[in-house]
């Protein structure tokens, strides 16, 4: 329906109105779905992606309300090499495994069909246009924090059949607040999804904390894992599932013991946080600025040198893909915001 030439001439033209400067800019491929209004521009690379975007924004969205869409992407190419090269990795990893769990057969059957349609494959549209075999019994625990990750999570292991439980480690307000708590009941009330709290005393982590020598990262997501293990291994279920984005393509699920794998859903499918925000919208879940961890705050507070850890983390995940720089942007400006 569009050309790239036409694209790119409406391009310049807002450019000028606004008062950018002209720049010479390269499109890779155009792809238009009538179904959802929405269309994908990708540019050959990331300077292209900036200029057809816009300072703000301001190019990208008035280019879609002159086009009258319901929305526009715009990626580079090189974006997504990378991006298919790590489903190309985590479809291996998983076909090598040659599980008979249902869960795994489904999942494999999602990287598959991202990897057929990679420009515009919308997971929310996937799994509500698909119908996938459940398993009969429980593949899965997921490590369920109440967070965006960890319940997209959830979500989508529902979705794909794992028949999943979940399990949340509670140590006490300090780390896990009333409002995630709030979004746990909303998620597994809606899946119909059996859910048990696991308590735990992380006064160690704490103490340690707010001595300014330790971040509370590192110790409370080894201890959270172990906790979530043992579990999985008390009731033999063989899969542990977590929210985690940085283990991509062949590291996206693990052998933990000779009959427990650890899956981190979200990287086995390459996701970004604005498709997982999007998913988790339709349960009416609350979202939270920045990481949500009243300790981490207050660490950051008292010890404001431990904020470049945390930033350090941030970065991994931009590297990775998972997360866009002005999501990145705004989550280290959440660390500065409470000072």
């Amino acid at each position: 329906m569009y050309s790239k030439e036409f694209i790119l001439t409406e391009v310049n033209r807002i450019r000028e109105e606004i008062g950018h400067e002209k720049v010479n800019i390269f499109i890779e491929e155009l792809y238009f779905s009538k179904k959802t209004n929405e269309l994908w521009i990708i540019t050959e690379d990331r300077p292209d992606k900036s200029a057809v975007i816009g300072k703000g924004g301001w190019v990208v969205g008035k280019l879609r309300e002159k086009l009258g869409l319901e929305s526009i992407h715009v990626e580079s190419y090189g974006d997504f090499l990378n991006k298919e090269y790590k489903l190309k990795l985590a479809e291996k990893t998983l076909h090598n495994l040659n599980s008979d769990l249902t869960g795994l057969k489904n999942l494999e059957k999602a990287i598959d069909a991202k990897l057929s349609n990679i420009y515009s494959f919308n997971i929310e549209n996937y799994i509500d246009e698909n119908e996938f075999e459940e398993s009969e019994n429980t593949e899965a625990v997921v490590a369920l924090s109440g967070g965006v990750d960890s319940s997209f999570s959830l979500i989508l292991a529902k979705k794909l059949g794992f028949n999943p439980t979940a399990v949340t480690v509670d140590p006490g307000t300090i780390i896990l607040p009333k409002q995630f708590k709030n979004n746990i009941k909303l998620v597994t009330e809606s899946l119909d999804i059996k859910h048990e709290y696991i308590e735990s005393d992380y006064s160690d982590i704490v103490r340690e904390s707010f001595t300014g020598k330790v971040h509370p990262c590192g110790r409370c997501s080894k201890n959270t894992s172990q906790l979530v293990k043992e579990y999985a291994k008390t009731e033999e279920i063989p899969i542990i599932i977590f929210g985690d984005m940085l283990a991509t393509g062949s590291q996206c699920i693990n052998l933990q013991d000779d009959s427990l794998y650890r899956l981190n859903l979200p990287a086995s499918l390459s996701v970004g946080k604005q498709e997982i925000k999007s998913l988790i919208r339709n349960y009416d879940l609350n979202e939270f600025k920045g990481f949500g961890c009243p300790l981490l705050y207050e660490v950051h507070r008292k010890f404001p040198y431990m904020k470049k850890f945390s930033i350090q983390r941030i970065l991994r995940e931009t590297r990775s893909g998972a997360l866009e720089p002005g999501e990145a942007l705004d989550l280290i400006w959440s660390f500065y915001k409470i000072e």
